[in-house]
């Protein structure tokens, strides 16, 4: 009962953590940014501002549950001076507005290495207190920590990082319109950790001390960002997504792996943090250099056009149109390029008749009684070669 009571207070945490807050303020920020950024190139933005918090919370409040019961069950202790690291480290990375470093490799792989040249000695003011409780923090806590945090980054990439991917129109170095995809994402992972009550006073004076062999922990709620920014140009947005997400869950996985000697030598969790940002980093570049390598995946075409995007709640999504599959017959019309696709879609203003070559290169035909006030060309964007590019 105890446990419990500690567990639902814990959960309170995530509500007193200043991060929580950053990272709301931060999402709500790069939701403005892409907003500003889709108007530009299509005249209409694709998903509202608050989109980006949708995912804020969820699945990582999920994911972090189920991981608390390994850093419970193996017993996590992690001081506060340490988590006043981590959030300070946290709060510099998200600095220049985008979750491109917003990545546990960065974060607590740095966190461990700086931890390396603080003071050991504790000073009189709590500043001088926490560095040195940084400084002499359990390695192998951070090792466990390290790893099951890459490994919810992987899974989280992996599942959710290719949902409602944002649309951009670029021009290519021979000045040709081409369309790509922008994956912008940032979970709060919260983790209860055990945090020694010795130099600690918690928020409240009601909250309970768990006892475990003598020593008193509280129990908190620590909330972790997990951030992720890809660009895709050369592959459809799910495919290059997963794909890095997979990346990231193997390099979680050997993390993992590295964290078992780590419990025996806690010396080698720095090299355990240097493997999670040199594999994280090498993970981000060699996507970009592939991408960069291969011709791109959204251009024009003269045998029909490639949808670059469906806006929401219109009738080419309930038609289940879907990004990346290509149009290639309007109203029995064969089409190449949106003018022909706004002609053919003006023969018959009642029904809307459109053969579809999807992502398996198969035909399908859907079709769909078109009603006054819906979106008046389906809500489909296109690679065009002005910036106004609806269809």
């Amino acid at each position: 009962m105890e446990i419990l009571q500690e567990i639902l207070l814990g959960l309170c945490c995530l509500f007193l953590h200043p991060l929580t807050y950053i990272a709301i303020l931060v999402t709500y920020f790069i939701g403005l940014a892409r907003v500003k950024r889709e108007r530009k190139h299509f005249r209409i933005r694709v998903f509202d501002f608050i989109y980006e918090l949708r995912f804020l919370f969820w699945p990582g409040l999920a994911i972090g549950l189920l991981l608390s019961i390994i850093t419970i069950a193996v017993g996590v202790v992690i001081p506060i001076g340490m988590i006043v690291l981590i959030g300070v480290l946290t709060f510099i990375l998200s600095g220049p507005w985008t979750f491109r470093w917003l990545t546990p490799s960065y974060i607590i792989g740095l966190a461990i290495i700086v931890s390396l040249f603080l003071p050991r000695e504790a000073g009189s003011d709590t500043f001088t207190r926490w560095m040195s409780e940084a400084g002499e923090t359990n390695l192998s806590s951070l090792a466990i920590l390290l790893a099951l945090l890459v490994i919810a980054e992987g899974y989280l990439i992996w599942k959710y990082g290719s949902r409602a991917t944002s649309p951009e129109i670029f021009k290519s170095k021979r000045g040709l319109p081409v369309g790509s995809h922008i994956s912008q994402r940032l979970w709060l992972v919260p983790l209860f950790l055990l945090i020694p009550s010795e130099g600690f006073s918690a928020p409240f004076s009601w909250w309970p001390l768990l006892n475990i062999n003598g020593q008193e922990f509280y129990f908190f709620f620590v909330p972790f960002s997990i951030g992720f920014f890809q660009r895709m140009k050369a592959m459809h947005p799910k495919q290059s997504v997963e794909f890095t997400g997979k990346r990231v869950l193997g390099l979680g996985i050997v993390t993992a792996v590295l964290a078992i000697p780590a419990s025996f030598f806690p010396v080698f969790t720095v090299f355990i943090a240097l493997v999670a940002i040199v594999g994280r980093e090498w993970i981000s570049i060699s996507q970009r250099l592939e991408d960069a390598r291969l011709p791109f995946f959204f251009t024009q075409r003269k045998n029909g056009s490639i949808v670059l995007g469906v806006l929401p709640k219109s009738p080419a999504e309930a038609m289940g149109i879907k990004v990346g599959e290509v149009i290639v017959r309007v109203n029995g019309e064969d089409i190449a390029g949106e003018q022909d696709f706004y002609q053919a879609l003006q023969k018959n203003r009642a029904l809307c008749k459109l053969e579809v070559l999807d992502l398996n290169n198969e035909i399908r035909i859907v079709q769909r009684a078109l009603y006054d006030g819906e979106h008046h060309e389906l809500g489909i964007l296109f690679v065009e070669d002005h910036e106004t590019s609806v269809g």
